[in-house]
């Protein structure tokens, strides 16, 4: 009778020992799936924020990134309900970031091109652009034809470079790149560059620190375009367009406009 009763115990105390069990995998299951839910909501951007006012840190002020590009980024993100890391780094290597997986998607004022194109997926546009040529004051530079023989700079794998390039075998100069547009601009201003490639929303914010820098549009044949920039097949391509197209027809991309560039009325 003894023994029956002890494997009678010995069974119910087996039984609410597994069901114990049970209970904590499932918490464990249930608590694993959240934080995998918490962190899909975390997006990594990769930008480059020496491009002002698109993204850029104002070192008086804090050591934050702030510009059009990153209100625009909060903006499509608090829309989607996701939280942005920001990573600055240099403009050339966002791309190759962005096929590496250190990001999810890249904003830095980066337009489609057909090179571009054929390694990532780009959002709608949200922003159209000029590109000028800057040049020292003094200079007396007016055309392109002036540059003969001079050495003009541009920013390291941007369409600016790419289109200095072209220029250049047309009008005999010669193009140097640099990483970022404040060397861009320092090389203007020491004489080491007598004009410069350099979209015209970033180059007026430049014109307006520089009373001795001066600037005239170039003629392109199509129309530059400035986009988000995802891995190709991302998912988020197809969110973003969405949303930037709903931003564009609620007037909010103009408002950022109005907050950031100076937009002739």
């Amino acid at each position: 009778m003894k023994n029956k009763v002890f494997l009678f115990m010995l069974v119910l105390v087996m039984g609410i020992l597994a069901a114990c069990g049970t209970s904590d995998e499932g918490a464990s299951s249930s608590s694993t799936t959240e934080e995998k839910t918490e962190e899909a909501k975390v997006l990594r951007v990769g930008t480059s924020a020496d491009y002002a006012p698109f993204e850029y840190v104002d070192t008086a002020k804090s050591d934050e990134i702030i510009g059009f590009d990153i209100d625009l980024a909060n903006l499509i993100a608090e829309r989607l309900g996701y939280t942005l890391q920001f990573t600055n780094t240099d403009f050339n290597s966002l791309i190759p970031g962005l096929q590496a997986d250190k990001f999810d998607f890249v904003i830095a004022g980066m337009t489609p091109t057909e090179d571009r194109d054929e390694v990532v997926d780009f959002s709608v546009p949200y922003y159209e652009t000029e590109q000028y040529l800057v040049t020292p004051k003094d200079s007396n530079i007016s055309s392109l034809e002036d540059l003969k023989g001079k050495v003009v700079g541009a920013q390291v794998s941007s369409i600016q470079e790419d289109l200095a390039k072209i220029f250049a075998e047309e009008n005999g100069f010669t193009v140097e790149s640099r990483n970022l547009i404040p060397e861009i601009i320092q090389e203007l201003k020491n004489g080491r560059f007598q004009g410069a490639v350099i979209e015209n929303i970033v180059a007026e914010n430049y014109l307006a620190q520089n009373d001795d820098l001066t600037s005239f549009p170039l003629e392109v044949e199509d129309p530059d375009f400035k986009a988000v920039v995802f891995q190709e097949g991302s998912d988020l391509k197809a969110e973003f367009d969405e949303v930037i197209q709903v931003l564009i027809d609620e007037g909010k991309i103009d408002e950022l406009k109005k907050k950031w560039f100076v937009v002739e009325e």
